[in-house]
């Protein structure tokens, strides 16, 4: 806690002044975020950081393994939030950002390892559909591989989810939205993104002729990750 005090002291002190008239201009006339960014409460994964976004750019939800539950699943909050950045801040694009190494899917994947952590048990039952096309299509994987693969299909399934809410199914339907399947690699510092055209996750390069990174091709050819 000293040092978030200590950060506070210097955030007023010394880098205020630069943002000041950015923060001045945003109290006045309100927020207007053009994203709204889903991702996972994971300390490693800033999303302001990774996108060189400022404030006000971004409308953020995050919670453990960046889930969306299905509309009418119970989680008005989560309802709530999404329905007011669509209706209300009216956002164009909506990212789903998992990440690697995610300790959420982790427990989705070893759930008798969460005895302890009934509320976390509860909250993972949103990665059913993950679970049973990593039981269905992917079970012969080493389990570093089987992780990899259910982070990308868990952003999948909760980009379906995030579609059954009706403020989501109303703004895709007219093409006003649009939704991105993004994966965080924290160990290298890039993204990847999914194609729906090739269904594969293809790294979003920052410079033209980039290579792409390693992609998981889904259910054609599931045996293991393609390169694309």
């Amino acid at each position: 806690m000293k040092a978030l005090i200590k950060g506070l002291h210097h955030f007023s002190n010394h880098e205020f002044t630069h943002y000041a008239e950015l923060f001045e201009r945003l109290t006045r006339e309100g927020q207007k975020p053009e994203t709204l960014f889903i991702t996972c409460s994971d300390s490693r994964v800033v999303p302001c950081l990774i996108t060189h976004a400022n404030p006000g750019d971004l409308f953020v939800i995050r919670n453990a393994g960046n889930i969306v539950p299905p509309y009418g699943a119970g989680d008005e909050g989560m309802e709530g939030t999404i329905e007011y950045a669509v209706r209300v801040l009216g956002v164009t694009d909506i990212v789903v950002c998992g990440h690697s190494h995610c300790g959420a899917l982790q427990g989705a994947l070893a759930p008798e390892k969460l005895q302890a952590l009934p509320a976390v048990q509860r909250w993972l039952r949103h990665t059913a559909r993950t679970r049973q096309i990593i039981a269905d299509h992917y079970n012969n994987l080493t389990p570093d591989l089987k992780l990899e693969v259910a982070i990308q299909e868990n952003v999948l399934a909760q980009v379906e989810s995030l579609r059954t809410h009706p403020c989501v199914a109303s703004r895709l339907a007219d093409r006003s939205l649009h939704i991105h399947a993004w994966v965080y690699k924290m160990e290298g510092g890039y993204v990847l993104s999914y194609d729906a055209e090739t269904e594969l996750f293809q790294r979003i390069n920052t410079e033209p002729g980039g290579a792409y990174a390693p992609a998981t091709q889904r259910r054609q050819n599931p045996t293991r990750p393609q390169a694309a």
